[in-house]
């Protein structure tokens, strides 16, 4: 490495080695489907395994699935410096959303191998498992095992639409690894990652550095009625849940609209029970992501809430519980790892912008274990979980680039 000069990735074989990982679970509108613990999640980890190990480095995998691909660091007993992401999609995903982060940490270690740069720490190129929660849920449930925010047991007995347990199709794909899902000594995680808005873009900046990750909690409320016949009902005899359901959405949308611009509400399930064009429901659900980069606003939005829901299933005289499923306070980054990003953006002559998450990502646990940080890069519209999900060449090699500058300003 030249002196002055920061050492680059190869930003070709990068996207070479990107494109040849969407062709695993490719949809034929252009993105991909790879659900967590299916095939084409085996067939993803099989071919990320076999250029780690092309690449020299040792793999471990934990008894949640989470693999671990290791290049050793000159200095003995030295904590890892560990990057990484993941491998699943949603259904209908596209091609960068969490695999950069893969295969941009992969990248890292080839770089280092072909300038023979010896790192004082090991790194580590990591994939958490389950991280977008399309299958089964929670989210990101991989590193929420490893940083001890969610017990293996737990974790393991989760269930898919089909009733298969996690540990059943971990055992399955050939994933349910015998290393301890713990985490151990850690000297920083950096997490490379899509955007999946339009800040970047709109500011013309090619580098996000990430300083923190917006509050999130998803809530099930769930209405009990009673069926009968849709024709021979009066309107005025039936207890209808969906009655309730419909009263209570447009107060959710005109909360979440007085504590704008940092709130988000989503409903993003609607379930209704039994499901007959001519039977009045006996039970209705509807599931609500509600983000806020506050804390105590997140927790007067829940309140809110549940008042609400209240509120109107009262009115109607139906019985109604709000199940929290997801809870993830408002996460700050360490400043010695930002700073780090910073720096190397700034080496590389990259244009940045600090800016806060708001989308959750696995540096989120990662982060009450270990020092962490992210970096962001553009995405075309700022669309992702879509498989029209797009991000060019250069601004994915600028984002690699940082993600090594990072780490080696660490040593």
């Amino acid at each position: 490495m030249t002196a002055g000069r920061p050492l680059r990735t190869n930003g070709d074989r990068l996207w070479r080695s990107l494109m040849e990982m969407a062709e695993i679970g490719a949809t034929p509108a252009g993105g991909c489907n790879r659900l967590a613990l299916t095939e084409a999640d085996r067939a993803a980890r099989d071919l990320f395994v076999r250029w780690c190990e092309d690449a020299a480095c040792r793999i471990r995998i934990d008894t949640m699935g989470n693999i671990f691909a290791r290049r050793e660091g000159s200095r003995a007993g030295a904590a890892p410096v560990l990057m990484g992401s993941h491998l699943d999609t949603q259904v209908t995903g596209g091609k960068f959303d969490g695999v950069f982060g893969v295969l941009a940490a992969l990248e890292v270690i080839r770089t280092l191998n072909d300038a023979d740069h010896s790192t004082p720490f090991p790194v580590e190129a990591v994939v958490w498992t389950n991280e977008e929660g399309a299958r089964f849920s929670p989210a990101m449930m991989g590193s929420a095992v490893w940083s001890g925010a969610q017990t293996r047991e737990d974790a393991h007995g989760r269930t898919d639409t089909a009733s298969r347990r996690v540990d059943e199709e971990l055992l399955r794909i050939g994933y349910l690894g015998d290393h301890p899902c713990v985490a151990g000594p850690v000297r920083a995680f950096f997490e490379a990652h899509i955007e999946q808005g339009p800040v970047l873009e709109r500011a013309g900046r090619q580098i996000g550095i990430v300083t923190g990750i917006q509050g999130i909690r998803w809530l099930e409320i769930i209405v009990e009625g009673t069926s009968c016949h849709a024709g021979t009902t009066p309107m005025d005899a039936r207890r209808d849940p969906v009655r309730a359901i419909a009263e209570m959405v447009p107060a959710l949308f005109d909360m979440a609209d007085r504590h704008q611009p940092e709130a988000r509400l989503t409903i993003g399930r609607f379930n209704m029970s039994p499901g007959a064009y001519n039977t009045v429901p006996n039970r209705a659900a509807i599931g609500i992501d509600l983000r806020h980069p506050t804390a105590t606003v997140l927790d007067d939005l829940t309140r809110s809430l549940e008042r609400t829901v209240r509120d109107a299933c009262e009115r109607h005289g139906l019985a109604f519980s709000v199940r929290l499923e997801l809870d993830c306070a408002p996460v700050s980054f360490t400043p010695d790892c930002v700073d780090a990003v910073q720096r190397a953006a700034d080496a590389c002559g990259f244009a940045s912008l600090r800016m806060v998450s708001g989308a959750a990502h696995d540096a989120m646990y990662v982060s009450r274990v270990a020092p962490a940080a992210m970096i962001f890069v553009p995405c075309e519209g700022g669309v992702s979980h879509n498989e029209a999900e797009r991000a060019r060449p250069e601004d994915l090699k600028a984002g690699c680039d940082v993600l090594l500058g990072a780490i080696l300003e660490l040593g």
